[in-house]
């Protein structure tokens, strides 16, 4: 008896060591990008620690005083509210009639809604970048807000998991009242449905507050830049008239960087997992 508690107790310890490991290996990156911001150029490319040996804001200075971060930053915002408001509204508006309501063909349509989920996003970015330069919307953050307004399909197929999940007898009742199918979308199913509203508006404002692939291709001036473009070109400098690459100033404004995306997850952790796992319900 004491020999299996024993093995018991040893297993946790070596479980709890292999998980100790896991998250120092995983927590490295961050850890060495919120030390090298307090860094100098010179302690970075020579010192070999983690933990910076004289500490220094010069970094976090440079990019208040000598970089556009503000403009930068309310461009990210606008990109992150614009395309997660966009995205919850028409999400919402598709998957409810494909959810509540009898239509003939509807389970042909949410075929091609789901099927339209293995399309790589990288694929479409070519010919939209052709019908976006046309119609002038280049150099601007239209051609990532503008798309985000027609539903994206994954947000669908969750919300579309949720509504099903609620008792039809709502619906029911509602009408009795004399409420329209839109009142009972937003005055019924959407306060019903938070922990599905928070999880997509928590994953697209990070996903948004972090892409870089379609801010490069259709953001060509500073006035539109974003965070993560800047991050690539904005918070470096030049020295006796020599082209430097400050990691500890792009250190610093990464730092910057992940701080919101973790306080937003703080936010909405309560109802993130929850969302994600009633989105699965019910097919």
């Amino acid at each position: 008896m004491a020999d299996a508690k024993s093995k018991k107790i040893a297993g946790m310890i070596g479980f709890t060591l292999i998980k100790a490991v896991i998250a120092v290996v995983m927590f490295l990156p961050i850890i060495w990008i919120l030390t090298g911001g307090f860094k100098t150029v010179a302690e970075f490319t020579t010192s070999g620690s983690v933990l910076p040996q004289n500490p220094t804001l010069e970094n976090f200075e440079y990019i208040f005083y000598h970089s556009n971060l503000l403009g930068y930053t309310r461009n990210t915002v606008i990109l992150m509210l614009g395309t997660t408001i966009g995205t919850l509204l028409s999400s919402a508006l598709v998957a409810y009639p494909l959810a509540r309501m009898e239509f003939r063909g509807k389970k042909l349509v949410f075929s091609i809604i789901v099927a339209t989920m293995l399309i790589p996003n990288i694929a479409l970015i070519i010919p939209q970048y052709i019908m976006f330069g046309k119609i002038g919307w280049l150099d601007s953050l239209l051609p990532m807000i503008v798309p985000s307004w027609f539903a994206y399909p994954y947000n669908v197929f969750m919300m579309r998991q949720f509504f099903r999940t609620i008792p039809r007898e709502l619906d029911e009742a509602a009408e009795i009242d004399g409420c329209s199918s839109l009142g009972i979308l937003f005055r019924i199913l959407v306060p019903i449905s938070r922990p599905t509203f928070v999880t997509i508006g928590v994953l697209s404002c990070v996903f948004w507050w972090n892409e870089l692939t379609q801010p490069v291709f259709y953001i060509n001036s500073d006035t539109w830049r974003t965070l993560t473009i800047a991050l690539m070109t904005s918070f470096m400098y030049t020295s006796s008239n020599t082209f430097v690459i400050s990691w500890p100033t792009i250190m610093a404004a990464a730092t910057l960087m992940i701080l919101p995306p973790m306080l937003l997850y703080l936010f909405g952790s309560k109802y993130l997992i929850g969302g994600i796992k009633t989105g699965g319900l019910k097919g």
